[in-house]
């Protein structure tokens, strides 16, 4: 039966887009499906450090592309406690059918906590090319095309770039909840209907995402 990772990112405990992979997951699972979840933000993966670089050095020079053979370039102890590392967390990617991510956008992009899971389990040349991945995002304002701020979207950008060129992996779907800020920030406080729509809009998304 297909197996879904859901990770989160967000560092709110009650956020949307973990309200978004909350959905998703539930309706995943109800479908007779199984589950692994993952949150970085309440357990964050460390960097990559010296060691994973050697183990990608190791990776390109001898032509090892398949994730089964990685362990083979992993030959010094510091290159093991760098695998120790990344072991269960690429274990739990390459069982996952589909991959749920809950992503807000921080600062025009991704939190941190995702960008250093995405940097421990890519290597050179690896593809996931048949995988699904969804992004629940949200976002403070609205980046929707053609409003001001879409230029500045390098939240949703980044990460279809990314799926595409390290994993080619072509069917990713973004789903956002806009405009979240409309229920704390009295400037923009006269669009919270809209926010309102968006956020009941994305959760219909989610829902019909799972059961696909």
């Amino acid at each position: 039966m297909p197996h879904l990772l859901q990770l989160d990112s967000s560092a709110r405990t009650r956020s949307f887009s973990r309200a978004l992979t909350a959905r998703f997951a539930r309706t995943w699972v109800e479908g007779g499906n199984t589950h692994t979840y993952r949150d970085l933000a309440a357990n964050p993966v460390p960097p990559i450090g010296e060691g994973w670089t050697q183990i990608c050095d190791t990776l390109l020079r001898e032509g090892i592309t398949q994730p089964a053979d990685y362990p083979s370039a992993v030959r010094t102890p510091a290159q093991q406690e760098a695998w120790s590392v990344v072991e269960p967390l690429l274990a739990e990617l390459l069982a996952a059918d589909a991959v749920v991510i809950g992503c807000p956008m921080y600062n025009y992009s991704v939190p941190g906590a995702l960008k250093t899971w995405l940097d421990q389990v890519t290597f050179p040349r690896m593809s996931l090319a048949g995988r699904s991945f969804f992004v629940m995002g949200a976002r403070g304002g609205s980046y929707l095309p053609g409003t001001p701020r879409a230029p500045f979207d390098y939240h949703e950008r980044y990460l279809r770039d990314f799926f595409a060129g390290h994993f080619a992996v072509e069917d990713v779907t973004f789903v956002h909840a806009e405009l979240t800020n409309t229920l704390v920030d009295p400037v923009i406080a006269h669009l919270e209907a809209e926010h309102r729509a968006s956020a009941t809009a994305a959760e219909e998304r989610a829902v019909q995402m799972a059961r696909r």
